[in-house]
């Protein structure tokens, strides 16, 4: 099993959502969050001052998967996610451990 951890623009959640609800992926957590890579935000004007936005607002979406799901995932929220622009985002693959359903009492691959 994997974690599947994506990093986008917000904007682009319904298409990221549809295309992984084709898929089938059952299971998304989204949460707003803010950051900033090579992008290193950018300056606004705001009442005549100008002033720099260090931290962009981005979504993060964590999907927990069997092995066979994660390749189709990752190339699905690629395709969706992607404009082709700087700060488009970043995927992390990561190893699960252990998944436990609470309300079944469920692990591994059955709680996912």
């Amino acid at each position: 099993m994997k974690l599947v951890t994506a990093i986008i623009k917000p904007f682009r959640m319904d298409d990221v959502r549809a295309a992984l609800s084709d898929l089938g992926v059952q299971g998304i957590t989204a949460t707003e969050v803010k950051g900033f890579g090579r992008q290193k935000g950018h300056t606004e004007l705001y009442r005549g001052a100008e002033y720099v936005v260090d931290f962009l607002p981005k979504l993060k979406l964590e999907i927990a998967l069997p092995d066979d799901q994660v390749e189709p995932t990752v190339e699905a929220i690629i395709k969706a996610a992607s404009t082709g622009k700087i700060g488009d985002g970043k995927i992390f693959v990561t190893p699960l451990e252990q998944v436990i359903r609470i309300r079944t009492g469920e692990t591994g691959e059955q709680a996912i």
